[in-house]
């Protein structure tokens, strides 16, 4: 699970997390989980597409298929908290390439979807059956903030990476997140400040304010990240060699080492 408050680059990171794991053989299904789903277009997917992706939890003739109710029935309709869900990914999913798959789910939060108890009951229980799964990694773009923790989703997660800016701030908010994530029993939570640009001070502000409590680990800022943003193309084109994927990979062989084949 790829978390942290908004704007300090989740999504960049799942998606080059995601796409650095396929050029390590892996089959990866990515879920973006975001009230605001953008994790399409940094993959690489074209606009045209991405555009034209609705969310599972918006999907209101999806939702009455599987659930037997009607997004905004109203209360009182029955429906079914366990519907099928094991050929959405199949069905629904994006072919980003041959064994990277993308699955927009959007945000699940009740409070912010007003009466759509039969869309969460599908989102829910096709996360679960994803995350259960033992045939991919599964990489996750939650929604910004705390609310992933609140919703029964975040205990069937065998890692979270808390993504902060190189702030003291942003790194306050991240510990409280790891707290969250630890009371969930999460047991692997790595704070990652990303967007360094000097690492003596971003490791000196970690060593003083995270210490020992809590694995830290640096991603640099990188030129390529910004050129590509700003000019609307997928991080799928950066340079394998650019300065993300390098520190992506330490942060693998640091805390997964297993994955190296």
């Amino acid at each position: 699970m790829i978390a942290g408050k908004g704007g300090t680059g989740k999504t960049t990171i799942a998606a080059c997390l995601s796409l650095l794991l396929v050029d390590m053989g892996y089959n990866v299904i990515a879920l973006d989980t975001d009230s605001v789903p953008n994790l399409a277009l940094s993959l690489g997917v074209p606009r045209d597409i991405a555009e034209k992706i609705v969310p599972l939890a918006q999907n209101e003739e999806l939702v009455e298929e599987r659930t037997g109710a009607r997004p905004g029935s109203g209360w009182g309709v029955l429906f079914s908290l366990t519907p099928r869900v094991d050929d959405i990914a199949d069905k629904y999913g994006i072919r980003v390439r041959d064994n990277l798959k993308l699955v927009v789910v959007g945000s699940i939060d009740a409070s912010k979807q007003g009466c759509l108890c039969p869309a969460i009951a599908l989102a829910r229980h096709f996360l679960r059956h994803t995350l259960m799964s033992p045939r991919d990694i599964v990489v996750v773009d939650a929604e910004a903030g705390a609310e992933v923790f609140g919703r029964g989703l975040a205990e069937y997660f065998d890692f979270m990476f808390c993504i902060c800016e190189p702030t003291v701030k942003s790194i306050l908010i991240g510990m409280k997140l790891v707290r969250l994530a630890r009371e969930l029993n999460v047991k692997n939570n790595v704070i990652v400040v990303n967007k360094v640009k000097s690492i003596f001070d971003a490791e000196r502000m970690c060593d003083k304010i995270v210490g020992d409590s809590i694995p830290w680990h640096i991603i640099r800022y990188d030129d390529n990240v910004v050129r590509a943003e700003m000019e609307g193309y997928g991080l799928d084109k950066i340079p394998r060699d650019s300065v993300i994927f390098l520190d992506l990979k330490t942060l693998i062989k640091r805390f997964m080492p297993w994955l190296i084949k």
